[in-house]
Order: C-alpha cells, then structure tokens, then sequence
C-alpha cells in the first residue's frame, strides 16, 4: 500500500501463498482505494506458473527467511523467467554475511526459525548472490536497512 500511494505511475501487484495474508492485503487495498493496487495473488514461487507473465520488477520483502531453500530458486528462477534485460529484483530481510550473522537479534531470530522449521533461517547474502548469478542477474548492491536487515539490489542480465 505504502509504495502503491508512493509510486501512483506504477500497477503493483502484491502476492502471497498464504490465504491469511492476502485478505489482509485485500483489506488494506480497500481501505486506501488505490487504482495502482490490484488484488493480491496466491503465487508459489516453487512452481513455474505464477499466474503472471513479464513484470518490470519484482520486490520480495521479508521471504527467503521464512520459507525453504527451495523458495529462493524458485523466486530467482521464476525472476529471471518474467524480468527483461535492466529490470530489478529487490530483495528485503535479514541476512548472514560471510557465514556470520550481522547482530545478535538476527542469531537469536535465526534460532527461532530453525526451531519452527529447520528448512527456514537467515540465509547467507553470498549463498543468495550466487544463486542469483546462476539465474542471470547481477548483484548492484546491498544497502543496510533498520532492525539488522538489508535492501539487495540485483539487475536481470542481456
């Protein structure tokens, strides 16, 4: 909603698996009444039809954490499927860097997950990078956010 009232030029169309979610996001979307928001989608990364065709970017906030390792190469083989050349996948949430957590809450936060789910935890922003190479893109950079996680910027390659 909030890059939705941002960005009015832009159509963004919000997704989640979980059916919770997105009537949360519907609620939301009814209650801003912004043109720019369609209804969200239930897509599954690990599959290969999301239910949409090419997009001119794709934002994938606070996922890769919460969900298998599986989900990351499907995000970023589904992302390179649908970005053309220049295009941006925006990746938002806590990472490890160098196989070190960046503070304790994200140790204790990683923990957490793992005893949730042992196939979820904070990834390795190196591990993310090269699986997104494999897939065509280019790492731009990664720039420090607030409460310990990170904006990776990667663009989709020719």
């Amino acid at each position: 909603m909030h890059c939705a009232a941002a960005l009015p030029g832009i159509v963004w169309q919000p997704s989640d698996l979980d059916a919770g979610a997105r009537a949360s996001i519907e609620a939301w979307r009814a209650h801003a009444q912004l043109p720019n928001l369609a209804a969200p989608l239930a897509v599954d990364v690990t599959m290969d039809n999301w239910g949409i065709g090419e997009v001119a970017a794709i934002v994938c906030i606070n996922m890769i954490h919460i969900a298998p390792w599986e989900a990351t190469q499907g995000l970023l083989r589904g992302a390179s499927a649908r970005l053309g050349e220049g295009n941006v996948l925006y990746l938002y949430g806590p990472y490890r860097r160098n196989g070190a957590h960046t503070a304790p809450s994200n140790e204790a936060f990683d923990a957490q997950l793992r005893a949730n789910d042992v196939r979820w935890g904070v990834r390795d922003m190196e591990a993310v990078q090269s699986l997104a190479a494999a897939n065509g893109f280019s790492f731009v950079e990664a720039v420090d956010m607030p409460a310990n996680n990170f904006s990776v910027i990667f663009t989709k390659d020719a």
